[in-house]
């Protein structure tokens, strides 16, 4: 992230010590989704931290998407139809992958 990038700005405590995180923070760190959390961490040097986390990690978020998702039915419904091909050998699954 560039620096011209970086916020920086102030938010109020609310009743109860609550504050909202201003919109394009939540945009960008995908605190808007739902179950998204934030960590808070104090530092001896009296400073908060506060970190965002998704309850899905972003190296995995790629698997949760609707288009993989609705891969992920068609398999399972291929699977329970049958329609499967079983290969004891990883030449002929490459010849069979390559002559479709």
């Amino acid at each position: 992230m560039t620096a011209e990038r970086l916020f920086h700005d102030f938010v109020s405590l609310q009743a109860r010590g609550v504050f909202a995180f201003p919109a394009a923070l939540r945009k960008r760190y995908g605190l808007d989704r739902p179950g998204a959390q934030v960590e808070i961490i104090e530092r001896e040097d009296g400073v908060l931290e506060f970190r965002p986390q998704l309850p899905i990690p972003a190296s995995q978020a790629w698997f949760w998407t609707e288009q993989w998702q609705q891969r992920e039915r068609e398999a399972d419904a291929d699977l329970a139809a049958g329609r499967t091909t079983t290969y004891d050998d990883g030449g002929a699954f490459i010849h069979a992958v390559e002559q479709s």
